[in-house]
């Protein structure tokens, strides 16, 4: 931070923080906004906040870091069922909204306090950039380990649970990104990611703001609010693989948005992998190459590819400052050793970066940690000579062992999105008498009328992999079914 940044009268407190659409706000409006709000939450235990992608959801999380107080985030389009069990297992007193919003029956036994963004706070100069960080807020009572933040995961094995993020990961994670991708107060991001889980609202909104820089979001991805913002001065841009590829499949007709994304300093994408495919066909248009980093709700982020080190497509780079990890074997104790690019192991993380805890969950909580403290993430990785980790997939559904190979979903789904027929590719495994599991593919051609065969798919992937990884059993789909976030849900697909 600048020495103007660090001067709560100085100009600092007059640059923009938070712009939504033509919606914008000052670190000194900021301040003024949200200083009121955290004085009225303070004693309020913990809060929901119904989290659109508004400045009032940015402001509202503002003042409960202010505050003290945890943070639930809640996803505006969640069901009726998970909505009730979040609220249920996290126990709010309060949701907090924008003016008008219309809430859902099963928030109606929460007190409502609505986030006005409206109000007059021009002049006030109240505040530093550094309002908006965890590290450098709140009252002396706070300390690393107070709770920041209630995040819930996605839910693919049971009921979502509460991951109790601690002040104290949010500033690691933040702060080691900064040293991997040199984020400074002179960066203005622009992201359309929605506001309810860590991509989007820690890194997304917190992050500009604990570098003193700012944040344009889009409210809604387009690809032509990309082109805008960063021809108007933005220098790095968020998004997801879903994002990515609409801009891969947009760029041959849009010479501005190629023009746009060749000076964005730092492109990243997050939350899945982004096929090499799409890597190619952007870092072709543009000249610039989008790098990924890896992360979960329980840890924040883990590894990425460093902004001075090489982008390459298919990695998630290498751990982040602070963060220890480690591959292992099936029995989850024994370490990889190898670096072959070939030798799969589940990742396991340690570090100031992880949860505290699953909320009312201390049997879950005790299962996901080893006893000496290494989270179990549940992904597949290898790692190449150079300490570069590439994740191969979900050990749950996406660790294939097929005539004796452990088998990485994430490459066979890479190869297959390179054939001129394929535009969307997701890979699982079934029983085989012969093989232990076989290859299935489940593919969305670029044809509907001519799909690729069994027969083209196997032979391009074993030219590509290896004969082994081919697979037996292909599947033509008119979309893959995906999350909110745009990853594949694979226990969605059935075979038959």
């Amino acid at each position: 931070m600048t020495e103007a940044q660090a001067d709560p009268d100085g100009p600092g407190a007059h640059w923009p923080a938070l712009r939504f659409g033509d919606r914008t706000l000052t670190y000194g409006e900021l301040a003024a906004t949200a200083s009121p709000l955290a004085a009225r939450v303070t004693e309020a235990g913990r809060i929901a906040v119904w989290a659109t992608p508004t400045l009032e959801t940015a402001v509202a999380v503002v003042a409960a870091l202010l505050a003290g107080v945890p943070a639930v985030p809640l996803n505006p389009k969640s069901g009726e069922s998970e909505l009730g069990h979040i609220v249920s297992d996290s126990a709010p007193t309060l949701v907090l909204a924008a003016p008008g919003t219309q809430l859902p029956p099963t928030l109606d036994a929460l007190e409502r306090v609505d986030v006005d963004v409206d109000i007059d706070v021009r002049g006030t100069g109240a505040a530093s950039p550094a309002t908006g960080a965890p590290a450098a807020i709140g009252h002396p009572g706070l300390t690393p380990e107070t709770p920041a933040l209630i995040v819930y995961t996605s839910g693919t094995t049971g009921p979502p649970k509460g991951a109790v993020i601690p002040r104290r990961a949010v500033a690691a994670t933040l702060d080691a990104l900064a040293d991997a991708w040199q984020w400074t107060g002179d960066d203005v991001l622009v992201h359309g990611l929605p506001l309810f889980h860590v991509h989007g609202l820690i890194l997304g909104i917190l992050g500009p703001l604990r570098r003193g820089g700012s944040v344009r979001h889009l409210g809604r991805f387009e690809t032509a609010g990309v082109t805008r913002e960063l021809s108007e001065g933005a220098t790095m841009l968020f998004g997801v693989p879903t994002m990515y590829h609409r801009i891969a499949e947009t760029l041959p007709d849009d010479p501005a948005l190629a023009k746009a994304l060749a000076r964005a300093r730092l492109l990243v994408s997050g939350s899945a992998a982004l096929p090499v495919h799409d890597h190619e066909r952007i870092a072709q248009a543009t000249g610039r190459r989008v790098i990924e980093r890896y992360g979960m709700t329980e840890t924040l982020m883990n590894t990425s590819v460093r902004a001075d080190g090489e982008p390459r497509a298919g990695t998630v780079g290498v751990p982040l400052p602070g963060v220890e990890l480690r591959l292992t074997e099936e029995d989850r104790t024994t370490a990889v050793e190898a670096y072959d690019g070939e030798t799969v192991g589940e990742i396991q993380v340690r570090g100031p970066n992880l949860f505290t805890e699953y909320l009312n969950r201390p049997e879950a909580t005790a299962a996901a940690f080893t006893e000496d403290g290494w989270f179990r993430t549940g992904d597949m990785a290898v790692r190449d000579p150079d300490g570069y980790v590439r994740i191969v997939g979900r050990k749950a559904t996406d660790l294939i062992k097929s005539g004796g190979y452990k088998i990485g979903a994430g490459e066979i789904e890479n190869a297959l999105l390179e054939h001129p027929g394929v535009r969307e590719a997701a890979v699982t495994g079934e029983p085989d008498a012969d093989l232990g599991e076989r290859i299935v593919a489940w593919i969305v051609p670029a044809d509907p009328q001519s799909p690729p065969s069994v027969d083209e798919l196997a032979d391009h992937v074993a030219r590509r992999l290896a004969p082994h990884k081919r697979p037996r059993v292909v599947h033509h789909l008119d979309a893959l079914p995906r999350n909110d976030m745009g990853k594949i849900m694979k226990r969605a697909l059935t075979h038959g």
